[in-house]
């Protein structure tokens, strides 16, 4: 009885807090469900993309607008939004996105949501999108790839991600180490967009999976420790 009645009192304290956050104009970080239905509740919801110009030209959140920090005209973009109703802001990382949104929580506004994940976690939970090309890999070339392999590690990234650069290197090692025994495949979202988004799997970019005959052996939402997660699943195979 004691466990519930403090149980009641936390929750009611954390909401409270957050609500207190909010007035005094401040952020937060949330998951992709919570930031979906948020969106869905607005009529005409302040959608904000603050990756680059060439990274929103070729995929975004349909309706969103596209500056950050560093645009020529982020004055009139800030002074076009209502303060009092929710932003939702997205970028490719938490960078862009966190910068911007501490910006505007000091100018007032009210609320101020980030996507945890960025596009990575909107286009890989499957939710619609603006792509202004097709996909390089299909989803059932994706599936023979695996039916076609035993062993097949995949790479799902973006050019403009800075950690999914550094996966790069550890893959060539990896490459050189196993050579035809182990597929490697390197999806970027640049390229196959809608095969990122019919696996319905990625949350953040890097997302590195390995399957063993068409199943998974292990899935990582961002690097970690590669190299040695693939030396020990394959050490005895």
């Amino acid at each position: 009885m004691k466990n519930k009645i403090l149980k009641k009192t936390f929750t009611a304290v954390f909401l409270l807090f957050t609500i207190v956050n909010f007035s005094q104009g401040n952020s937060a970080n949330i998951l992709l469900d919570a930031f979906y239905s948020k969106i869905k509740s607005q009529k005409n919801p302040q959608i904000i993309d603050a990756r680059g110009a060439d990274e929103f030209a070729l995929n975004h959140i349909e309706g969103a607008l596209n500056f950050n920090l560093k645009s020529e005209d982020y004055e009139k973009h800030v002074a076009a939004l209502n303060p009092s109703k929710p932003v939702f802001i997205y970028s490719i990382a938490a960078y862009r996105s966190g910068l911007l949104s501490t910006d505007l929580a000091k100018r007032g506004f009210s609320e101020v949501y980030i996507l945890e994940g960025g596009i990575a976690s909107w286009i890989g939970g499957g939710k619609p999108f603006y792509s202004n090309l097709k996909s390089k890999l299909s989803l059932p070339e994706y599936k023979k790839i695996l039916t076609d392999n035993n062993y097949v590690l995949v790479d799902i990234g973006s050019k403009y991600c800075a950690t999914c650069k550094t996966v790069k290197p550890i893959l060539e090692s990896i490459r050189s180490q196993y050579g035809e025994k182990l597929k490697i495949i390197e999806i970027e979202l640049e390229e196959s967009p809608q095969v990122i988004a019919d696996l319905k799997t990625v949350k953040v970019f890097p997302t590195l999976i390995l399957y063993e005959n068409g199943k998974i052996v292990f899935k990582k939402d961002g690097l970690g420790d590669l190299k040695n997660d693939v030396d020990l699943a394959l050490a005895s195979k």
